[in-house]
């Protein structure tokens, strides 16, 4: 099928990029890496007048860390570039691996992390963990910048806070840690390139055995990302036991709402929810930022 008509743009700055999509519109869009727009496109799925790439504000492809504000990445960083980066894997070696299991080689070439975020995806890979590690969004648009924090960022299935007067998120931040260890694990139906039937995201924060802190996120069993608060606190406070993970995972089945559909049954997918609690706790706990 073909790309249908449409003007494109290629903004020099992001102040003419935030100015271009007010005077266009709410049919203009926004294209990064374009692994999901096109692809809807020539579907027929969506029919924008006029795109406005970013590929001209290299500033937005940068992923810099510092004492103070944590881990900067910039909103057209690649997950490739993500997954590959010194500096990710040496702080969070847990998110560059979400980044790895996200897709194909090819789609991991050109997609983005902004474009992962804005896609609102429900079974998405990012949001479960960038949540668990506290992360937020800048949004940037002609009155100025503000953050929001990813959890809250998802409003439903492909809805986000993004507002639609020519806001356009910037970057994503993950602040210094206290948390010990964190990993996100996914169960799919191929052994790469799967969407999630299940994906599990979870962030402690021990004291030897104890567990001062625990945060788990759900994706791909509600319409957006969901914390697992019951779970979490089934677990602070306590000294960890296989016996104590598995009351967490049975906790977490109560968090969540998911459909059933061609990959998996609501009931699968519950129990999915339950086992792969329970392993990424074990593994969180146990391996560190993995």
């Amino acid at each position: 099928m073909y790309l249908p008509d449409f003007d494109y743009y290629a903004p020099e700055s992001l102040r003419e990029a935030n100015d271009l999509l007010m005077r266009l519109g709410p049919s203009a869009r926004v294209l990064a890496g374009g692994t999901d727009i096109l692809v809807k496109m020539k579907s027929g799925l969506l029919t924008p007048s006029a795109l406005v790439s970013l590929k001209n504000l290299h500033e937005l492809r940068r992923i810099r860390s510092d004492a103070d504000r944590g881990l900067a990445i910039g909103a057209l960083a690649t997950h490739n570039e993500i997954c590959n980066s010194a500096v990710v894997q040496e702080r969070f070696l847990s998110l560059a691996e979400a980044a790895h299991k996200l897709a194909n080689n090819q789609v991991r070439n050109r997609g983005t992390i902004g474009g992962n975020l804005v896609n609102a995806i429900p079974s998405a890979d990012l949001p479960p963990i960038l949540i668990v590690l506290g992360a937020y969004v800048t949004l940037a648009g002609p009155d100025g910048s503000r953050t929001v924090p990813v959890e809250s960022f998802f409003t439903g299935v492909s809805s986000c806070a993004l507002k639609p007067e020519g806001e356009i998120l910037t970057e994503v931040v993950i602040p210094p840690q206290e948390t010990t260890g964190s990993t996100y694990l996914k169960f799919g139906l191929r052994r790469s390139g799967a969407l999630a039937v299940v994906g599990v995201a979870a962030a402690v924060t021990m004291d030897g055995d104890v567990m001062k802190d625990a945060r788990i996120c759900l994706g791909a069993v509600y319409k957006v990302p969901t914390r697992a608060i019951q779970a979490e606190q089934a677990l602070i406070g306590k000294r960890w036991t296989k016996d104590l993970l598995e009351q967490a995972g049975r906790a977490a089945v109560g968090c969540c709402l998911p459909i059933s559909d061609i990959r998996g049954s609501a009931e699968y997918r519950r129990d999915l929810v339950r086992i792969y609690t329970r392993r990424a706790l074990t593994r969180a706990i146990t391996q560190g930022h993995v």
